[in-house]
């Protein structure tokens, strides 16, 4: 943050719950300032071909403290904020981009019944090393096995994850 200037939060609008309206998801800034004009010139270095979502390893983007912040996670504790606020949920499927709703099968589309979260079962099944397909599956199969107890597992091992520093980017 500290050699990122300002802006120091990044604002990406995403889908909440029952896939209508847009939350204003927070994140510490990563990347430099005109990232998402760059963006399609990476589109093809996508290592996420098999689905909508769009993941390049080591985006040339992030900027060195941006990379200390993903490595462990910490870009994402504004989240907290998204929570309190009555957006997000600790737990849930993470919310997309408007842009990628449409990209998803009608089946698929059951992932944005619910509230979006910080942490789910495909974060702490892989997180963005598992194939987009595999990610759905988990997410659904969150939403059709919920319950407190499952809720609870899958924070601790987020905290897990995170410390062991897996599928981070």
């Amino acid at each position: 943050i500290l050699f990122q200037g300002f802006p120091v939060f990044y604002v990406s609008r995403r889908v909440g719950e029952s896939g209508r309206g847009h939350i204003p998801a927070l994140k510490f800034r990563t990347m430099v300032r005109n990232a998402d004009s760059l963006k399609p010139e990476l589109v093809s270095q996508s290592h996420r071909g098999d689905g909508p979502l769009f993941k390049v390893k080591n985006d040339p983007r992030v900027t060195p403290m941006g990379r200390v912040l993903r490595h462990w996670s910490l870009d994402e504790l504004p989240q907290l904020l998204n929570v309190l606020a009555g957006h997000m949920s600790l737990v849930g499927p993470r919310p997309h981009l408007p842009a990628e709703v449409g990209l998803y099968s009608r089946y698929d589309r059951r992932v944005f019944a619910v509230k979006p979260g910080i942490t789910g079962l495909a974060q702490v099944s892989g997180r963005s090393d598992l194939p987009f397909a595999e990610e759905v599956r988990l997410d659904l199969r969150y939403i059709e096995e919920w319950s407190p107890l499952l809720d609870l597992w899958i924070l601790w091992r987020t905290l897990i994850v995170v410390v062991e520093r897996r599928g981070a980017d």
